[in-house]
This record gives structure tokens, sequence and C-alpha cells, in this order.
């Protein structure tokens, strides 16, 4: 090998190395970044919002469900996070213009301390935002502006995961071995990706009644979707998708020339990468084919409903049902201390992986996205498998305990699993304790974080992490209006 070849390789190798290193960052707080305010009243005034002339989008429904949640919450630390959390993609990470030819609203989400959108967070970011639209029509635009986005995206290419705001030839994975363009942060292929795209245009669409985004490019979007989506059954070979990356990290890029690992074409949809951006071990990842069961008969509803094409429509529930069969048939194992459990991937060949990660979705987060019933004996069975020692990536400690994986590795739990555990539970106590583990693991900054250690929550991964920060508000909200006011006041 020459000079010249070597010295890139090597040059890769280190900037893979730089980045891989920087997203596994832990931090330690030596002590509270903050001022908690002690009395109620102080709670809207002492927080860890920025000023309000640096604040990137403004709603007043927001700010108003803010008061409304902060005036019932006696538990002024609570009080006091829920302020940080509940407005942080808005207040940080929105970036919202009406630039289109067409005056139409164009809406870029940050996922936080990376400048870049991530379908599955972006969509997850502004969703709890979505039940305020109906009174506040400047919300609804940005909401819109967000979905326009993403269907650009998909249309751009519906097998990458993130994207800059304008095309960017010099982005840090450009050189992946995979169909990059400039348009592209990352192109790690996720099922979970469109899924969120669907789930978030439903959910507005289903709030609002507004059909206006979806025109062509909703259309076209579906049409990619659908298409992808049959190309990762495999059925014809190997798909058309295939990654490398030059890394240390063995789950940053994928086997077999970036084919990844076999599958048998058994009706299922193979996903290269996990929700957290990790590769799959055996691609049939069982909770993203679930939810893309559930996205799919809701696309099917819009195309009925607001499009007339039920053409489409029919493609849309043909595949959900071949998917669903599929599921019912190999995605169950039959577990000696549990019962029947989901297996967390499968190959269709027989082989399964009995785990779970943190990330949504997820085997736990399975009855929160609406793909199976909470009360599912099956579901069930593997909510205790999962949230147990049994689970390879559960980890419990002197700070707190839930799950991680490898994305951060050992002993890092993610408070994304505990609101998982919190909002798919029946059981007061579970919830109480889910909630002031929460409060406990904040290391005092008063956001969520990546993770955390197990042993000490002051030492943690990302700092600005929006999709954490709002969906802890949204559970907040959710226990509220789910007549748990006094279990949160109650802790201490």
């Amino acid at each position: 090998m020459d000079a010249f070849k070597l010295s890139r390789i090597t040059l890769s190798c280190v900037l893979a190395l730089s980045v891989s290193s920087l997203k596994a960052q832990i931090f330690t707080a030596e002590a509270p970044s903050a001022t908690i305010p002690t009395e109620k009243s102080d709670v809207l005034r002492v927080n860890n919002r920025p000023a309000e002339s640096q604040r990137l989008f403004r709603s007043d429904a927001v700010e108003k469900q803010i008061r409304e949640i902060v005036k019932q919450l006696t538990n002024v630390r609570l009080a006091w996070m829920f302020v940080n959390c509940f407005p942080n993609t808005l207040d940080t990470t929105v970036h919202y213009t009406e630039s289109d030819e067409q005056g139409l609203p164009d809406t870029f989400v940050y996922t936080g301390d990376i400048h870049a959108m991530w379908l599955r967070d972006s969509g997850a970011q502004v969703f709890p935002y979505v039940r305020l639209a109906p009174q506040d029509k400047k919300l609804a635009k940005m909401l819109a502006g967000v979905i326009l986005r993403q269907f650009k995206c998909v249309n751009i290419d519906p097998y990458a995961n993130a994207f800059y705001q304008e095309p960017n030839p010099n982005g840090e994975w450009q050189k992946d071995r995979t169909r990059m363009r400039p348009e592209l942060h990352e192109r790690k292929w996720e099922i979970d990706s469109l899924c969120y795209v669907l789930r978030l245009a439903y959910e507005y669409w289903r709030v609002t009644g507004d059909t206006s985004v979806f025109g062509d490019s909703w259309l076209r979007a579906v049409e990619n979707i659908l298409a992808t989506f049959r190309d990762q059954q495999r059925k014809n070979g190997h798909g058309s998708y295939s990654f490398q990356r030059m890394t240390d990290r063995a789950t940053d890029t994928t086997i077999n020339d970036g084919l990844s690992a076999p599958v048998k074409p058994v009706g299922l949809i193979a996903s290269a990468f996990r929700p957290s951006d990790d590769a799959t071990t055996l691609l049939f990842l069982v909770p993203s084919n679930f939810m893309a069961v559930t996205q799919l008969g809701h696309a099917a509803e819009i195309l009925e409903k607001v499009n007339n094409r039920s053409d489409l429509a029919t493609q849309c529930r043909s595949l959900a049902s071949e998917v669903r069969e599929a599921l019912n048939k190999y995605a169950v194992y039959q577990h000696p201390k549990y019962g029947p459990i989901y297996a967390y991937e499968v190959d269709g060949y027989g082989s399964q992986i009995l785990m779970d990660d943190a990330n949504v979705p997820s085997l736990l987060a399975m009855a929160y996205l609406g793909d199976v019933p909470v009360d599912d004996t099956i579901y069930q069975n593997t909510r205790r498998f999962v949230w147990s020692e049994d689970n390879p990536y559960f980890f419990r400690g002197k700070a707190g305990e839930g799950i991680g994986g490898p994305h951060i590795g050992f002993d890092m739990p993610w408070p994304m699993s505990i609101m998982m555990r919190a909002f798919t539970s029946t059981n007061d106590a579970e919830i109480r304790t889910c909630v002031k583990m929460l409060m406990d693991t904040d290391a005092g900054t008063g956001f969520m974080h990546e993770s955390f250690h197990k042993d000490d929550a002051n030492r943690f991964t990302r700092k600005w992490f929006a999709w954490q920060n709002t969906l802890f508000g949204e559970l907040i909200i959710k226990l509220v209006a789910d007549g748990k006011l006094d279990l949160l006041n109650s802790i201490e």
C-alpha cells in the first residue's frame, strides 16, 4: 500500500475516533450548575431556560401550559425541572422560516448538541406540542413546517436518518461508503426514521384537521417509504442499501461488505441500524417492525380520507398485514422464566436476540407508541424481562436503574428508559419511583441527559439532548392529566 493511501486511511480512523469519542464523552458535574428555587412563586422566574430574547421559537399555548402545570405542582423542584425541560425543543432547537417560494412553512429541528436534523428525534421532539396546536396558529404552522421538511428529507433519500439544513459537501460523514450526498448528515438505514415521519403527520392531522401538508410531497414520500420497506424485506437479494464506515466502533459500521447480517425473507423489514444509530445484530428489529405496522395503518387512513388514494392506502395496509403476520410467527420467544416474550431482533432463520435498548422504539416503549395494548400478556411478560438483570443492557446501581445499550456502553442507564417505564405503568408506586429517579439523576442541572452512571448520576453524557427534555415534560403533563397530581406532589 502506498504512503498516500495509508495516510488517508489513518486520517479517516483519527476523524472517526475523535467524533465517536465526542458522542460518548462523559461529563462530571461536581456541583449543581444552577440555582434551584425554594419557593414555587420563583419557578417561572428562576430557571435554566435561555433569556426570552435568545429563545428560537415562542408559543403562547406552550407558555400557558407551563403556567397551568406549575400552578398545580407544589413540588417546587419538579416544577422547576418541568419549566426547564418541556419548552427546551422550542427554546433551543427549532429553526422556523417561511422562505419557501410558495410561502410554505419550513422548520428545521436540531437534535440538540449535534446540529443536524434526525427524522426520529425531530418527530419525537415536537410531538408533545401537537395537542396544543389548535390553541396556537403560530405553533400549528411551525409543526406543519416540520412535517413538510420531513417529507422533503424522505424524498431526498429515504434511507438516511439525519440531514443538514443546507447542503454541506464537507459534512463529517461524507466519506462513508454508501450513497452519500451533501444534504445528508448521516445515511444509516433505520426503519423508525420513516415511521416517525408518519407518526407526526398523522397526529397533526388527527388533532388539527389541517390537510394542507398532504400534497404532492406527501404522496411522493409515501411512495418512497413503501418502496424502501419493500426493498428491505429483501425478497429479491440483499436490497439496494449498503453502508460501511472507517471507525473504531464496531456498531458504527456493518458486516458483509456493508450488506449487514443475512436474513431469511419472511415478510419482516430489515433495519441495518437501531434507533440508537448502532448497527443491528440480527436485522429484523422487532419493535421497529411493530411501529411500521401501526404507522402504515395511519398513512392508509390519511390517503383514503384526505387524498382519495385508495390504491396507495391498500398498498400500505397490505404491507402492514404481511409484517404483522410475520411478527406473530417469528417475534415471540418462549422464555423459561417469563413465559412468551418479544425478542428484540430476529433473522427469520430461527435466531433471536433477547435484550432491549433504551432508544425508542424499544420493546418497553411499544405500549407508549400504541403498537401493542398495555395489557397485552406477551408485552407484560416482556416488560418484566427488560426491566431486570436478565436483560443484558439493564443496569442497577447506587444512583438509579434503567436500560442502556451499546451506544454508550456498560453501567450507563438512559433516563429515556425510565420515562418509558413510567409512561407504560399502571402502578402508582412504580410511577412514583420512576419520577423520583428522574429528579435524582439530573446532576443538579434541571435537565435530562442521554445517560448517567448507575452509581454516580453526576457522571453523564450529553448536556443538551432536547428529545429527552421534552419527553420529560410530556410525561409530567400526562401524569397530571391522568389524575396523578397528588402522587407527583408527594415526591420528596
